[in-house]
């Protein structure tokens, strides 16, 4: 789902920002413990190496199931091999999406854009692909940077995802970040 004109992470890159420390920035299991059950199932949209994706995992228990989704093949390799050497490889399945397209119907429960949403070359359809991909009262986390993206286009795709059906249920605190956890009506 990212537009390979924009500035795409390449996967070299995303070693320096997803290893063992960025744990102690954004921790998965305050961030997203209050959204997650056992047996959810989950879309990480723009997975990168699976920082979330495996933590994710571990939360909807043997009985959920995570999809770790992003543009590039090499994230993915790396993902499933992460997910395998953790024992967690029954509950995570990746896919490859294209550009524009996330090409899946697989229904969620909670979908999480992390990082991602400003390389999309049409964030608009994006969030309407995820509005269609939720089950009713389903949850979407959606953080962005803040050193890459203005707090004017963040509200502008707040403002979209409302437009849509969804609502604000919170506003969590995301270190560098802006975040916003919305839910389908």
């Amino acid at each position: 789902m990212v537009n390979l004109d924009k500035a795409v992470c390449p996967v070299w890159m995303a070693y320096t920002f997803d290893n063992p420390l960025r744990g102690l920035i954004h921790s998965p299991q305050e961030m997203f413990k209050p959204y997650l059950r056992d047996g959810m199932r989950v879309l990480d949209i723009g997975c990168g190496l699976g920082f979330f994706s495996l933590s994710m995992a571990k939360h909807v228990g043997e009985r959920g199931r995570v999809t770790a989704i992003d543009l590039q093949a090499g994230m993915l390799k790396i993902v499933e091999k992460r997910a395998g050497r953790r024992g967690l490889g029954s509950r995570i399945t990746t896919h490859q999406c294209g550009s524009t397209e996330l090409g899946i119907k697989t229904k969620a429960d909670f979908i999480l854009t992390f990082w991602m949403i400003h390389e999309t070359p049409d964030y608009q359809s994006l969030i309407n692909q995820i509005y269609e991909l939720l089950e009713p009262g389903g949850i979407y986390y959606l953080a962005d940077p803040k050193l890459h993206v203005s707090a004017k286009f963040f509200q502008e795709a707040i403002d979209y995802a409302i437009s849509k059906g969804f609502r604000v249920k919170s506003t969590p605190r995301v270190r560098f970040s802006h975040a916003i956890v919305l839910q389908k009506q």
